[in-house]
């Protein structure tokens, strides 16, 4: 996702001389190479990330279109303050992208997962909140960030995610992607877990309950139109999501049948309200907590 990221960037960069990279010694070959193409449209404000977003801040208040780019759990809980009384505040054109969503980052452990940041941003007026799965629909959510005038959180995966989309993927923040039809039971999920849900699908229809596969990139604004549409039919929903069950898509999908008087029953998938186990591959964190498709599977089949 990150070498989908950075080209998007590129093309937008080259075209737009507004178009700022700010890193936080992030220490990638991508970052070398936008800085050899645009020398003067990349700042690296070292470990002070805090600084890095108050300066995008003052940039776009002077006419620039900073992307903000570290390590998403840096972002999200370090500057949070910064995020809200800076660029929300003052609903300011600032793009803050967060490098390894979720468990990605599974060698370091939880300081370095990205687990709650839903839950901590959603609750900040003014802020888009981007959560793509596959790097076409990261190149299309930069895009899409680049056109929206205001705030946006974009978060991305980092480990070869598997592509699900065509090249020319257009991103519709009004439409949740449908990989799959199906009438028993609904899975809704977001970010790189995708790949686990879509391997799940398949475990569950060799069983012979067929789930409709809804992908959901924007979390904010959150489309509740969709869940209540699919809960006319289907009354057992499942979210599914490598982020804490509260306050992230769980919670949303269950918000918008609970605000509505909508009759079903949502259960979530996720990180139970830990901090997450294991250290190792971005596979075997999955697997330790339970987020593998065989475990994200048998919940499903437990529950039903």
């Amino acid at each position: 996702m990150n070498s989908a990221y950075i080209a998007r960037l590129m093309e937008l960069a080259e075209k737009d001389h507004d178009v700022i990279h700010l890193i936080a010694d992030s220490g990638t070959g991508y970052d070398e190479m936008f800085r050899r193409n645009f020398p003067n449209q990349i700042y690296n404000f070292g470990i002070g990330e805090e600084n890095m977003v108050a300066a995008a801040a003052g940039m776009a208040s002077a006419g620039k279109k900073p992307f903000v780019f570290t390590a998403g759990a840096f972002l999200a809980y370090r500057c949070m303050e910064f995020i809200r009384d800076d660029v929300c505040f003052q609903n300011l054109n600032v793009k803050i992208v967060g490098m390894g969503s979720g468990l990605s980052w599974s060698s370091l452990g939880p300081t370095h997962h990205t687990t709650e940041d839903i839950s901590v941003l959603r609750a900040i007026p003014n802020l888009m909140i981007l959560s793509p799965a596959t790097p076409n629909q990261v190149a299309a959510c930069v895009e899409a960030a680049y056109r929206h005038e205001g705030p946006v959180y974009l978060k991305i995966g980092m480990n070869h995610e598997d592509e699900y989309f065509e090249t020319d993927y257009a991103f519709d923040p009004e439409k949740n992607d449908v990989l799959q039809d199906g009438y028993d039971i609904a899975i809704y999920v977001t970010g790189s877990i995708l790949r686990e849900a879509v391997e799940a699908a398949k475990l569950l229809k060799e069983e012979g309950i067929k789930a409709k596969l809804v992908n959901v990139v924007c979390m904010k604004p959150f489309n509740e139109k969709d869940v209540l549409d699919t809960a006319q039919n289907i009354k057992k929903i499942f979210t599914v999501e490598e982020h804490n069950i509260h306050g992230g898509l769980g919670s949303l999908v269950a918000e918008a049948i609970a605000y509505h008087g909508v009759e079903a029953r949502v259960v979530p998938i996720g990180i139970n309200d830990v901090f997450a186990s294991g250290y190792g591959t971005h596979a075997m964190v999955r697997k330790a907590n339970a987020l593998d498709a065989a475990n994200i599977c048998e919940k499903i089949k437990r529950s039903l």
